[in-house]
């Protein structure tokens, strides 16, 4: 049976344009759907129903006009809490700002309504989003819709759940330490994390107050059912911050290949720094191998770099970048002197360079989202407190995030698709690494990558 709330984006802007299904009636089954599945998930944490509804009858008047607001005409979405949203409550995930009501939209919030988006609500949040689980004190814990009993991921993980299970068309999120991959890559659903600089980050809420400077490493990207899906919406996100664009403008490049015959991919897999289990590692090896039989070059060539070493680099500048949402006290304490800081943005610039070289020979990158899949809540202490079993050992859950910060910390776009599921049912994601502001080649092969693997597939009772 047909459920237009799992459908991607061309195919709900198609139902709409054709008349076949309203902006409202969209609408109107999404917040069904919350109604019935959210009170297990608790991805939706706020919702602004009757201005959407509102919108949405707008949308459809202009559609019965023959108009059009623009690529999300009439689609019905919700956006990460940790992210400003005019007119409705958005949190971070923190008490402090558990009243909080923005006056305006941050940029990417209000380009994805520019292009025709309907904001009808909020998904949860880390406090902060400070966590690689989604759980806070306002709103409690999100739970994986695969096996309830487990993590989304974080930070955003209630966008996450929220696309997996239809409650939502797509989805805005943050990823400073992989908070779009981890719950895309947990949630079995499609991720974009792009190049550093090419979406505006400003309204994103990691204090009070903030929003109105950018952060190291931080990026803004989409979440959504389809690679497609995420190449449509980086169009729409993509571009400089409005002060700025009075003389900047933003190319990104083509593919640098069309044909998946032409693409030349390297695989890192697993590495003794960050140990990865068997069973993802055999997922992530099957991906490839598909690649490799549909015609790409497919070798196990990697970057020059050690895991280690791009794990401590990564540390080192995300700490700073973090430090503004504790308290003054313990900032100053964990963030360091600047010289340390630009000490060490200069070895970030010596290890860019090396995947520089890297890409001149190779044009995508496959490696892990996490050395594991998605694992049972656990909410005592900290990040730095808790510690995850990875082929049977025990090792700090802070250091699983190395496969992320690998790519973050060299600002580099990555998209995650899911490419199989383990014995268990959990899905596995891969990550589709591409050059520095190369975005639309990872975008390409991980489409590629999805219609050889399966993709997106919804979870049980959705």
């Amino acid at each position: 049976m047909y459920e237009p709330a799992l459908s991607t984006i061309a195919e709900l802007s198609t139902a709409i344009e054709k008349r076949r299904l309203s902006s409202r009636e969209l609408l109107e089954n999404y917040l069904q759907r919350i109604d019935k599945l959210n009170p297990v998930l608790n991805a939706v944490v706020t919702l602004d129903a009757e201005r959407a509804q509102e919108a949405a009858g707008a949308a459809d008047e202009a559609t019965a006009r023959g108009e059009s607001s623009g690529t999300l005409h009439g689609l019905p979405i919700t956006t990460k809490d940790a992210i400003e949203t005019a007119g409705i409550r958005s949190t971070g995930g923190a008490t402090e700002l558990a009243g909080h009501v923005p006056s305006q939209d941050a940029p990417a919030v209000a380009r994805l309504r520019s292009a025709g988006a309907i904001v009808f609500g909020k998904t949860n949040v880390p406090r902060w989003s400070g966590d690689i689980q989604t759980h806070n004190d306002i709103f409690g814990t999100t739970n994986n819709p695969w096996d309830h009993s487990r993590t989304t991921g974080g930070s955003s993980g209630g966008a996450a759940a929220a696309v997996a299970t239809g409650l939502t068309t797509f989805e805005l999120g943050t990823d400073i330490g992989g908070s779009v991959r981890i719950p895309s890559n947990y949630c079995g659903v499609c991720g974009h994390k792009p190049s550093f600089g090419v979406v505006p980050q400003r309204g994103y809420l990691d204090r009070v107050g903030g929003g109105i400077t950018d952060a190291d490493i931080n990026v803004f990207g989409p979440i959504a059912r389809s690679p497609e899906d995420l190449a449509l919406l980086l169009e729409v996100l993509a571009g400089p911050v409005g002060e700025d664009a009075k003389a900047w403008r933003l190319e990104l490049p083509s593919p640098r290949h069309e044909r998946l015959s032409e693409f030349r991919i390297g695989t890192w897999l697993d590495d003794p720094a960050c140990e990865v289990d068997t069973e993802v590692v055999d997922a992530l090896s099957h991906a490839a191998g598909a690649l490799q039989s549909a015609g790409a070059k497919v070798t196990a060539d990697r970057p020059p770099i050690e895991l280690a070493d791009a794990s401590a680099l990564f540390a080192s500048l995300i700490t700073p970048a973090i430090s503004v949402s504790t308290d003054k006290e313990t900032g100053d304490a964990i963030s360091g002197p600047h010289r340390t800081w630009l000490d060490q943005d200069q070895v970030r610039a010596r290890m860019r360079a090396v995947w520089s070289d890297w890409f001149r020979d190779h044009d995508i990158l496959l490696c892990p989202v996490m050395p594991m899949a998605a694992f049972p809540h656990d909410h005592h202490g900290t990040i730095m407190d808790r510690s995850v079993t990875v082929n049977g050992k025990q090792r700090p859950q802070i250091d699983t995030l190395a496969w992320t910060g690998l790519v973050g910390v060299a600002y580099l776009p990555s998209t995650v698709v899911p490419v199989g599921f383990t014995s268990g049912g959990l899905p596995v994601g891969v990550q589709v690494v591409g050059p520095y502001l190369e975005d639309r080649s990872s975008l390409l092969v991980a489409a590629k990558l999805a219609e050889l693997t399966g993709g997106y597939r919804p979870p049980p009772g959705a």
